[in-house]
């Protein structure tokens, strides 16, 4: 039987449930142990003595951690199996984030953050390959979007945490650490324990049956098969009537097992992605990605910071307007442009500023539910395609509305571009064959995350000069994406 109608076989129940959340948990976690910087920047800034620069830096060091460990995972997960890479990649990096959580210099902090990205990221891009490969082309793009829900929700939480644990009064002196162990701190412990948890469940679930029929072990991947009917069905595995595999179309057989130098290997796994059948469609797909990341993990790291001074200046000035970008440039002139002044601390951020951030991913997590219905229905090019028109004008409205308010919410409209990286990537999953996906995937992301990395400099680079500049770059490179979308194969 073939494998697409031997999992038909298996049901659909509570074992893909199972995974969906687990999926979307994994992904969750990348999240919060990134997008955790915005949070703390402006309340860590006199214990690390923060300036601007440090600030774009230490928001780039987790992605820059994902970039430079996407391509050795991608290649790992193709050659040695999904959940071997999953599984302790999230345990390793729960353990540098709580590492981190102690740091007392900036450079020892942005060291920690680098190591703990470079092992989240093994989750966060094996992940879709992984969760894909249990399903059929008829559930697959549908179980995908599930998972994004699930991932929605964890980032909802995280303005939650951020309030309830950083907006405390408290503060713990560890002398022979030379620290004073703050809310913040805490914040970076706490991001970082759905990871690890996620870690030890990985530990019981099966590895892919499509690996495994990949590799040549039908027989493994039939005894996957018999766990995922017992899970669905409740029946013993004796009852399951498949009892062999035959490879499909897309189904290349791989020997791993010829001794092959490590980077021979890794070439032959990464080229086809760039040979004539492909290339076209992966410098598209790392080009819509990029930009997408720029604005959705770059340009938000410094939301907190913005959203918390345009809340500011609305309870301080409730009849004033102002531009989004002139109240940047006045408030960096308060912070750091006044000699022989101490530094302005903060040690709590306004209660509306995690009110616009929680408003935020409702509205990712209603996006995200909603896709999911019409997904088969609509297509996910005209998905894309009205996600990142929509957003992207938002991006570009807000410089020029001078009422506080509604720039907050244009503001935060135009991060839900996110959206469009979930569809992308349950796209990818069904463009690319097999022994090609995760890498496919990783390298999509590894270039989505140099556009993160990239994203947060811009800021920090020239926010102050040019405010304008920023935005205006992100949101019509969105908009060009948007039609780019149409040029990927596949009818939808």
């Amino acid at each position: 039987m073939e494998f697409s109608a031997a999992l038909e076989e298996t049901k659909y129940g509570k074992f893909n449930y199972f995974l969906i959340i687990v999926s979307g948990v994994v992904l969750a976690n990348v999240l919060m142990e990134t997008a955790q910087i915005g949070f703390i920047l402006p309340v860590s800034q006199c214990d690390l003595q923060l300036t601007i620069r440090e600030k774009g830096i230490l928001c780039a060091m987790g992605y820059a951690g994902i970039i430079s460990s996407s391509h050795l995972w991608g290649f790992l997960a193709d050659t040695k199996g999904r959940k071997k890479i999953i599984c302790p990649t999230l345990i390793i990096g729960f353990v540098f984030s709580v590492l981190s959580s102690f740091a007392k210099q900036v450079w020892l902090l942005s060291l920690l953050r680098f190591c703990t990205g470079f092992f989240v990221s093994g989750g966060s891009a094996t992940i879709y390959a992984y969760l894909g490969e249990f399903h059929n082309d008829k559930t697959r793009s549908r179980t995908m979007m599930g998972s994004s829900i699930i991932f929605a929700l964890g980032a909802m939480i995280l303005p939650l945490i951020a309030f309830t644990v950083i907006n405390q009064d408290w503060a713990l002196p560890i002398s022979f650490l030379g620290i004073t162990y703050k809310p913040w701190r805490l914040f970076l412990l706490v991001c970082s324990v759905p990871g690890f948890l996620c870690g030890l469940v990985m530990i019981f679930l099966p590895e892919s049956p499509k690996f495994h029929l990949t590799m040549g072990r039908d027989d493994e991947a039939v005894e996957v098969l018999k766990t995922m009917y017992r899970w669905n069905t409740g029946r013993p595995k004796s009852e399951f009537r498949v009892k062999y595999l035959v490879p499909e179309e897309d189904t290349i057989r791989k020997d791993f097992t010829k001794k092959v130098s490590f980077m021979k290997t890794v070439w032959d796994q990464t080229a086809p992605l760039f040979s004539r059948q492909y290339i076209k469609v992966t410098l598209l797909i790392c080009f819509i990605q990029f930009w997408n990341f720029v604005t959705t993990n770059g340009m938000y790291m410094w939301f907190p910071e913005i959203a918390n001074y345009l809340v500011e200046f609305q309870q301080k000035y409730p009849d004033n307007s102002t531009l989004i970008c002139d109240l940047f440039r006045s408030k960096q002139h308060e912070l750091y442009g006044l000699q022989n002044q101490e530094m302005v601390c903060v040690e709590k951020l306004e209660s509306n500023t995690y009110f616009y951030s929680f408003f935020m991913e409702v509205m990712y997590t209603l996006g995200f539910v909603v896709i999911t219905f019409i997904i088969h229905r609509v297509g996910k090019k005209i998905i894309l395609f009205t996600v990142l028109l929509t957003f992207g004008i938002c991006g570009i409205a807000c410089l020029f509305t001078t009422n506080v308010t509604v720039t907050i919410y244009l503001y935060v409209a135009f991060f839900c571009c996110g959206l469009g990286i979930n569809v992308l990537g349950a796209a990818t999953v069904d463009i690319y064959p097999t022994h090609l996906r995760a890498m496919a995937i990783c390298i999509s992301l590894m270039i989505g995350r140099t556009g993160s990395l990239i994203g947060a400099n811009m800021v920090s680079a020239i926010f102050e000069v040019n405010c304008e500049a920023s935005f205006i770059l992100s949101a019509s490179a969105l908009l060009v994406s948007a039609f780019l979308g149409f040029l990927l194969p596949g009818k939808k």
